[in-house]
C-alpha cells in the first residue's frame, strides 16, 4: 500500500510537471507607459486582463527610470549598477569608449551586458525562446540570444509584430519556443514628443491596447490561448517637462576641464579632484532644482553607486526639470515635452503590471511591485532554476500565482 501510495505521487508529480511546461509565457512591453494611463477608460482589452487575471497598482521601476536600464532589469533580475546598462547612453571613462541606444554596434556588442538574461537561463536549461525586439537581445554571440529574434526596426508595423509571434507559436512542437517577448515603443515616443496628457499620446494608447487585442485574439484563434500566460507591462512611466523648467548645468560649472555627460533628467561630470569639487561647490551653492551627489553619496535607496561607469559626480533634476548644456539649450528650440529617468520613487515614473493565464490568480489586484522581482517570476512559470547572483526575489512577488 505504501509501495503503491508513493508510486501514485511520483506519477502525480510527474504530471503536474509535464503539464506545467506545456504552458507558453509571453512578455509585452509598451514602452513608457505610465501607471496611471488605464485610468483614461481608453484600454478594454488591458480591462480584460484585469478582470481575468492580476492588476498591479504600479510597477516600479529601477534607477535610472529610463528604457533600457529597466528592460535589461526586468529580464535579468539586476539593478542597473549590476548589470550595467546604467543608461541609454554610457560613456566608459577609463576607455574612452561610449555605449548608446542609437549605436547598432555597441547596442550588440557582449562587453557592456553584464548579467544573464532570461532566454539564457531558459536556453541552458532546454527551453526555446523567442524575442520580437527587447533591449539585450541582439547580441553578438549566439548562445546569449533567444534562439529566435529580430534585429530592431522602429517603423516594424505593430501587427506584423504580432503576426511574427503568432508564426512562432504555429512551429511544428519541438521547434516552438515556450518564452517570447515583445515590444512597443509609440506611447513612450508620443510621451516624449507631446506630453503624457495630451490627446496624441491617448491615442497611442488606444493604439497598443488595440494591438494587445488582436494578439489576444489571435492566441484564441490559433488554439492555444489557455495554454499562455501573458505579462503585459511597461519600462517606466512619463512626466511633462516644461520649457519653464530648464537648467544650463554648463553654465553653473562654468569649468572646461569638467565632462559632463548626459542631459535632461541626470548628467555624471568627470574630471580632477579639484575641479570637481569647484564644480560640486558651485552646485550646491546655485540652489537649483536638483540634488547634487559625489558617487560615494549617491542614496543607497537608488542601489546606484557600485558601478564604474557612474559618474564622478552625479547630478539628479527635480521632477519635470531638464538638466541641459550650451549646445542642447538653443533660442526658439521645441524641448521634449515630457521624459522620464527621474528618482524612480516618484509615482511619475511608475509604469503597469498586468498577468492573465492558468497561472495567475484570477480578478486580484495588488500594490507596487518592483521590476527585479520579474525575472524570478518568469523562472518560476517556465520551471526552470534562476540565476543565483540576482537583487530579485521572489518571495516578494509569487503570491500573484495559483498554488
Amino acid at each position: 500500500m505504501n509501495f503503491h501510495y508513493k508510486l501514485l505521487i511520483l506519477i502525480f508529480t510527474f504530471l503536474i510537471n509535464v503539464y506545467s511546461q506545456n504552458y507558453y509565457l509571453i512578455l509585452v512591453s509598451f514602452d513608457g507607459f505610465r501607471w496611471d494611463y488605464p485610468s483614461k477608460e481608453l484600454t478594454p482589452n488591458l480591462n480584460f486582463i484585469e478582470e481575468n487575471g492580476v492588476k498591479a497598482l504600479s510597477l516600479q521601476p529601477s534607477f535610472p527610470s529610463n528604457t533600457f536600464p529597466n528592460h535589461i532589469s526586468i529580464v535579468t533580475g539586476l539593478y542597473p549598477q549590476n548589470h550595467n546598462i546604467i543608461s541609454n547612453n554610457i560613456y566608459d571613462k577609463f576607455t574612452g569608449n561610449y555605449y548608446s541606444i542609437s549605436d547598432t554596434s555597441a547596442v550588440r556588442n557582449p562587453k557592456w551586458y553584464k548579467g544573464e538574461m532570461i532566454w539564457e537561463t531558459a536556453r541552458k536549461q532546454g527551453i526555446i525562446t523567442a524575442s520580437y525586439f527587447w533591449p539585450g537581445s541582439e547580441i553578438n554571440v549566439e548562445y546569449r540570444r533567444p534562439n529566435y529574434f529580430e534585429f530592431y526596426e522602429h517603423s516594424r508595423d505593430y501587427k506584423t509584430r504580432v503576426e511574427g509571434v503568432l508564426e512562432w507559436l504555429k512551429l511544428p512542437y519541438d521547434k516552438r519556443p515556450r518564452f517570447i517577448n515583445l515590444y512597443f515603443d509609440i506611447v513612450d515616443t508620443y510621451g516624449h514628443k507631446y506630453g503624457p496628457k495630451s490627446e496624441e499620446t491617448n491615442n497611442a494608447v488606444k493604439t497598443v491596447d488595440s494591438i494587445l487585442g488582436h494578439l489576444i485574439n489571435g492566441l484564441k484563434d490559433i488554439g492555444i490561448a489557455d495554454s499562455v500566460n501573458l505579462i503585459v507591462l511597461s519600462d517606466h512611466g512619463m512626466t511633462s517637462t516644461p520649457s519653464t523648467k530648464v537648467i544650463n548645468i554648463e553654465e553653473i560649472i562654468s569649468n572646461p576641464q569638467i565632462k559632463i555627460f548626459g542631459k535632461g533628467p541626470f548628467v555624471h561630470l568627470y574630471g580632477k579632484k579639484n575641479d570637481l569639487d569647484d564644480a560640486y561647490k558651485k552646485l550646491l551653492n546655485s540652489k537649483k532644482n536638483f540634488s547634487v551627489y559625489y558617487k560615494s553619496e549617491i542614496p543607497e535607496y537608488f542601489n546606484f553607486k557600485n558601478n564604474p561607469m557612474i559618474g564622478d559626480i552625479f547630478v539628479l533634476a527635480d521632477l519635470g526639470y531638464s538638466l541641459l548644456t550650451n549646445k542642447d539649450i538653443i533660442k526658439d528650440r521645441e524641448y521634449t515635452k515630457g521624459n522620464h529617468g527621474y528618482d524612480n520613487n516618484n509615482i511619475d515614473m511608475h509604469g503597469i503590471f498586468y498577468a492573465m493565464g492558468p497561472s495567475f490568480k484570477k480578478g486580484y489586484k495588488v500594490g507596487t511591485i518592483k521590476n527585479v522581482n520579474i525575472y524570478p517570476l518568469l523562472c518560476e512559470l517556465l520551471n526552470i532554476i534562476p540565476n543565483q547572483n540576482i537583487d530579485g526575489k521572489l518571495e516578494e512577488i509569487e503570491f500573484i500565482l495559483l498554488r
